[in-house]
């Protein structure tokens, strides 16, 4: 079987909410911080590519951040977008949840549900 990872801010009620889903399925899984354990570069950009995402796609539009560094609408790269949500992960929406070759975006925090049956 393979190994559920859900990398998450446990401050985060839609994190928080996964977590239940995960515990309720009794599948065993591993919680990262991702600010506690920053991703790496070669990490995020494998995630997002297990997950079908460009980096823009999850970017917290919502983020002070965000808004500070005015990324709506600029023509960053998908590298430059990464190099700056490894140094503010505010910017990066989550949970993101992996299992084998597949990662989901967890919102809404039931979308999990498709990872643990299986469902594309």
């Amino acid at each position: 079987m393979a190994k559920l990872t859900i990398y998450q801010k446990p401050t985060c009620s839609t994190c928080r909410e996964a977590v239940k889903l995960l515990e309720a399925s009794g599948e065993p899984y591993q919680a990262v911080n991702y600010y506690e354990q920053s991703f790496t570069k070669t990490q995020l950009k494998g995630l997002l590519k297990k997950a079908g995402l460009k980096a823009r796609d999850i970017l917290r539009a919502k983020e002070d951040i965000y808004k500070r560094l005015k990324l709506a609408g600029s023509a960053h790269t998908d590298d430059e977008l990464i190099d700056l949500m490894l140094t503010h992960p505010d910017l990066i929406q989550r949970p993101l949840v992996e299992k084998g070759d597949r990662v989901i975006l967890a919102r809404p925090a039931e979308t999990i549900k498709r990872l643990l049956s299986g469902n594309r």
